[in-house]
């Protein structure tokens, strides 16, 4: 039971990372002596060192043979934004070490484990496998289907109704859901996306301002926000919009076509909105060519692995038929008022 207790922590601490890695994974790892915490650190932000190499760069008294390092992901064995961490594991003298869930990344793929034993460590895992999956489930979906993880998000009536006659903005959800979705939801999402037209009807913030999570950074209580991701491939989001035009644009990125209003984009580009130009096929955007650009790191943009699709019907409607849903969520509104 020792294992998936410090196991348990790694998970729950990881959860703090979330939006500061990119399309990284959320690590968390935890030194443990007799029983004991003595050391712990995280994967802090993209292109920083990982969890491992943090905690032991940084840990000042003598690595005894009876330590066990935890750490929620197979340590990396190869070189990237940082060297290996098993370089680092060996090199310091841990001969235990207990992992949550193989790296899906080809370059590590169980290597890690591999390279840990024949070093004479032992390695033990996969330890509270489908929590460590569920949540890395954007990382892992990045690896494997080369897309983030997507979960639709829809608020409905009892008759499935989910706006007005003639399509205005119909109150749903109670604040209670409110809290839930965006503490549950929001805050467990790199990006919410909607269409242009719930900008337009609704003119959303799209943040987690109801959420119950703050997170620790530096002796600070912070409540993270996710981006904001637009599908608008004619460019007919207003100006006056909240999310281009409010203090938070630099977390607003418009998913737009080539063709579109050149003076737009670059308004937009001059407010710190960023606008992907994404080729189109036949009516529809390409969804390969946005996966890769949402994924992708570049420049001071960090790639993500997940996005809450929130609406409307008719963004919903294209997720679903393209098969790119991986969970729905749906509230339904319980009073009869």
């Amino acid at each position: 039971m020792a294992h998936e207790f410090f196991m348990h922590r790694c998970i729950e601490r990881a959860k703090e990372t979330q939006g500061r890695v990119g399309n990284g994974a959320l690590v968390w790892s935890v030194l443990v002596r007799e029983g004991k915490i003595i050391a712990e650190a995280h994967h802090r932000a993209f292109g920083l060192p990982h969890a491992e190499r943090s905690l032991l760069d940084g840990i000042e008294q003598k690595i005894s043979s009876s330590d066990i390092l935890y750490v929620n992901m197979e340590p990396c064995c190869h070189y990237g934004k940082t060297p290996p961490c098993t370089d680092i594991i060996i090199e310091k003298g841990i001969k235990h070490v207990v992992y949550g869930m193989r790296d899906p990344d080809q370059r590590v793929a169980g290597k890690g484990i591999e390279l840990l034993k024949a070093a004479g460590i032992e390695a033990v895992g996969p330890v509270l496998l489908p929590e460590c999956e569920r949540l890395n489930r954007g990382f892992v979906s990045v690896r494997n289907k080369g897309r983030p993880w997507i979960t639709l998000k829809r608020a409905q009536m009892r008759d499935g109704t989910t706006a007005n006659t003639g399509g205005a903005r119909l109150m749903i959800t109670s604040q209670e859901q409110n809290v839930w979705s965006h503490t549950f939801l929001r805050s467990t999402h790199d990006a919410i996306l909607v269409g242009v037209r719930t900008v337009t009807t609704d003119d959303p913030v799209l943040d987690a301002r109801f959420s119950s999570f703050d997170y620790a950074q530096d002796d600070t209580q912070i409540r993270y926000q996710p981006s904001r991701i637009v599908l608008d491939p004619h460019l007919r989001i207003p100006m006056r919009a909240k999310v281009v035009s409010d203090s938070h644009t630099d977390r607003t990125m418009i998913v737009t076509s080539h063709v579109a209003n050149e003076k737009c984009k670059e308004a937009l580009r001059m407010r710190g909105v960023r606008v992907l130009e994404v080729a189109m096929d036949s009516d529809q955007l390409d969804w390969k060519d946005l996966w890769r650009q949402l994924i992708t790191p570049s420049n001071d943009y960090h790639g993500l692995t997940s996005i809450l699709v929130e609406g409307g019907a008719k963004t919903w409607d294209i997720f679903k038929k393209a098969g790119m849903v991986d969970e729905e969520v749906i509230l339904t509104r319980c009073d009869p008022s």
